[in-house]
C-alpha cells in the first residue's frame, strides 16, 4: 500500500492528529526543558496511576513488614495498666489476614490473666450500626425495599415529628405530610447516614430504655428534628434503632437480632459475634474498665440495642472486613451494592468529627485515599472498624478500656500501612492474560488513514500494539508508543500502560489526561470467514472503526 502526502494533506493531517492524540495516548510529545532568563527549568510531571490496582503480591515485602512492625510498636506502647489494659487488632489485605496483634491482659484485676488473642470477645458498641445498614442494603438488593431513598413514613403509618427548620425555618410544618412534601424526607438512606435530622436519643430516655418501637414513635410525635433531613451530619442512635426495628417488623416479619444472626452472622461464620452477653460469652471477654481502672458493668441496652449492643472478636471482624471488600469466600452483597455502601454520601460541616458521612461510616481522607471507618465507645470498651477500599485494606482495633485521647491509633497505623501497601502494589509485577488464540488480532490497523498501528504478540502470548508511520515523533520514548492489551473476555481487551506514566500531558495547546485513558477497553469486531477481526472500537475513548488494512503501508513525502 502506498500513501502520498502533499502540503495541504499534511496540514489537514496535523490538525486531525492533534484531536486523535486525545484518544490514543501513545501519540504525544514529551515536555521539553524550558529556558527563561537563561535559567533552565524542568517540567516536573506527576506520575500515574495515582491509585495502583490491587494485584496479588509475593511475600515477604520488606516495606510492608516494617510498616507492620511500627504498628505493633504503636499499639503495644498504647497499653496502660490502669485505663487501657487490653488491645486486639487485625489487618486484612484483600482476602487474607496480613497481621494480628494482641497486647496487655484480658483481666486487669487478675494477676494470672493471660494476654488477649484474636478470639477474645470485646463489646463493639456503635460498630453495631454496621448491621442495620447491611440489613437495609440486603433487603434493597433482594427487592424487598424498593429504594434506599424510600421515606420512613412508607413503612410507618402516621409518622410525625416537628420540623421547625424546614421551609427556610418557617414554623408550623410538623406533620409527616408537610415534612415529605415541603421539605426533605427522612429516608432510609439518610437514617443510615447520620443525615436524618433525628435527635441523638429519644426525650427522657437513656441507652437502657426498655420501650418498644411504637412507644418510640409516640415520643417522637412531640419531638423536633435537630436539622432539616439531608442537610447536616448529626449523630443519632434513634435513627439506627428505628431503622432496624421498622425494617425487621414491617419488611421481614422477624425481629432484628434473629434476622442478623440468620442472614449475616451465620453466612460469614461469625461464631463469636452477637447480642446476648451469656455466661459463656462473658468467660471469653476482656474485662472493660473505666479511666480509673474500675471494671465497667456489662449492662444490656434496651430499645437501642441495634445501635450499640453487640460484641465480637478480631477474628470475626476480619471476616466482615473481607465481606465488605468483596473478597470473602461467601459473598454477602453484590459488588455494585458494596460499592454503593462504601461511597461517601455528603461532606459534613466543619464542626462534625468526620470530613464526610456514609452508610453508616465516618469518612476521612489520608494520603489521598478515603478511609471508611466506624468508631464505637461504650462503658469500658472502645472499637474501630475501618477500610481503605481502593487498596483492599482493612484494620480493626478492639480495646478494653478508654480510647487514648492524645492519639488516633487508627490514623497513625494507616500512616504506616497505606504508603507501604500502595508501594507494594506499584512495584508488583503485573501479569497480563493472553488471548486463547492471538492470530485473529495480529496485523495492521488504521484510523481513517491518519494514524497506523501494528498488533503483534510478545513472548508471553500477550498482544502488543505499536504506532508507526511518518507522524511518529522519534523523541518520544518507545515505551510510550507501545501498549499492551490484557485479555478480559470474548474479543475484549484492556489497555495497560507501562507504569509509571505522566498523569497529564500538554500536547500543543491541549491538556490530555493519560490517567483517564489507562485501562480503557478495546472491543474487537466479530471474526470474518478468514478468521480475523476486521477492526475494533474503544468506546471509553469515543473512538470507533479502527480498521484492519491488508498489509504494512509505506509512506513517501
Amino acid at each position: 500500500m502506498k500513501v502520498k502526502w502533499n502540503t495541504l494533506g499534511m496540514v489537514v493531517f496535523f490538525l486531525l492528529s492533534v484531536v486523535m492524540t486525545c484518544f490514543f495516548i501513545w501519540q504525544y510529545r514529551m515536555p521539553k526543558l524550558k529556558t527563561e532568563m537563561l535559567t533552565k527549568k524542568s517540567i516536573v510531571e506527576e506520575l500515574c496511576p495515582r491509585f495502583p490496582e490491587p494485584v496479588p503480591l509475593e511475600h515477604p515485602i520488606t516495606s510492608l513488614r516494617v510498616a507492620l512492625e511500627k504498628a505493633d510498636v504503636l499499639l503495644r506502647s498504647s497499653i496502660h495498666t490502669t485505663k487501657l489494659p487490653a488491645i486486639s487488632a487485625i489487618v486484612v489485605l484483600n482476602d487474607s489476614v496480613l497481621w494480628n496483634g494482641n497486647f496487655g491482659k484480658k483481666n486487669l484485676s487478675d494477676p494470672s490473666s493471660s494476654a488477649p488473642n484474636e478470639y477474645t470477645v470485646y463489646r463493639i458498641a456503635s460498630l453495631s450500626k454496621i448491621f442495620p445498614t447491611l440489613m437495609l442494603y440486603k433487603l434493597w438488593e433482594d427487592d424487598l425495599v424498593d429504594s434506599l431513598d424510600d421515606p420512613l413514613e412508607k413503612y410507618v403509618e402516621n409518622f410525625t415529628i416537628k420540623n421547625p427548620l424546614g421551609n427556610g425555618g418557617r414554623p408550623g410544618y410538623s406533620s409527616s405530610k408537610m415534612l415529605s412534601s415541603l421539605s426533605p424526607a427522612i429516608t432510609l438512606r439518610r437514617m443510615a447516614s447520620q443525615l436524618s435530622g433525628l435527635p441523638r436519643r429519644l426525650r427522657s430516655t437513656n441507652l437502657l430504655w426498655s420501650g418498644d418501637t411504637q412507644a418510640a414513635l409516640n415520643l417522637l410525635q412531640d419531638d423536633v428534628l435537630v436539622a432539616d433531613p439531608g442537610t447536616k451530619c448529626h449523630y443519632s442512635n434513634v435513627a439506627f434503632s428505628l431503622l432496624a426495628n421498622v425494617l425487621a417488623q414491617k419488611v421481614t416479619g422477624s425481629d432484628f437480632e434473629t434476622w442478623v444472626s440468620d442472614n449475616i452472622l451465620k453466612r460469614l461464620n461469625m461464631e463469636d459475634t452477637g447480642f446476648n452477653l451469656t455466661p459463656a460469652i462473658q468467660k471469653q471477654m476482656a474485662v472493660g474498665v473505666y479511666s480509673d481502672g474500675q471494671p465497667a458493668p456489662l449492662y444490656n441496652l434496651g430499645w437501642y440495642r441495634p445501635a450499640g449492643q453487640m460484641y465480637s472478636t478480631a477474628a470475626d471482624m476480619a471476616k466482615l472486613m473481607m465481606a465488605l471488600l468483596g473478597s470473602y469466600g461467601r459473598p454477602l452483597l453484590r459488588q455494585d451494592t458494596l460499592n454503593t455502601m462504601l461511597t461517601p454520601v455528603i461532606r459534613c460541616h466543619s464542626g462534625y468529627f468526620a470530613n464526610s458521612t456514609g452508610t453508616p461510616w465516618e469518612i476521612n481522607e489520608q494520603f489521598g485515599y478515603d478511609v471508611v471507618r466506624k468508631d464505637g465507645d461504650l462503658d469500658g470498651f472502645a472499637a474501630t472498624f475501618s477500610l481503605v477500599p481502593r487498596l483492599q485494606l482493612g484494620l480493626v482495633i478492639l480495646m478494653a478500656g478508654v480510647r487514648p485521647a492524645d492519639r488516633d491509633l487508627v490514623s497513625q497505623t494507616y500512616s504506616y500501612l497505606i504508603p507501604a501497601v500502595e508501594n507494594a502494589f506499584r512495584n508488583a509485577r503485573r501479569i497480563l492474560r493472553p488471548p486463547p488464540d492471538p492470530a485473529p488480532y495480529i496485523g495492521f490497523f488504521t484510523y481513517r488513514n491518519m494514524t497506523f498501528y501494528e498488533i503483534k504478540v510478545d513472548s508471553d502470548g500477550v498482544l502488543v500494539m505499536q504506532q508507526f508511520g511518518p507522524q511518529v515523533d522519534t523523541n518520544v520514548p518507545s515505551k510510550y508508543r507501545t501498549i499492551r492489551l490484557d485479555y478480559l473476555e470474548d474479543r475484549v481487551f484492556r489497555v495497560v500502560f507501562e507504569s509509571p506514566y505522566p498523569c497529564k500531558l500538554k500536547v500543543n495547546s491541549a491538556l490530555v489526561s493519560l490517567e483517564a485513558q489507562d485501562r480503557q477497553l478495546f472491543n474487537f469486531y466479530l471474526f470474518t470467514k478468514k478468521g480475523v477481526s476486521p477492526g475494533f472500537d474503544s468506546p471509553g475513548l469515543n473512538t470507533y472503526r479502527v480498521m484492519r488494512v491488508a498489509g504494512r503501508p509505506y509512506f513517501t513525502s
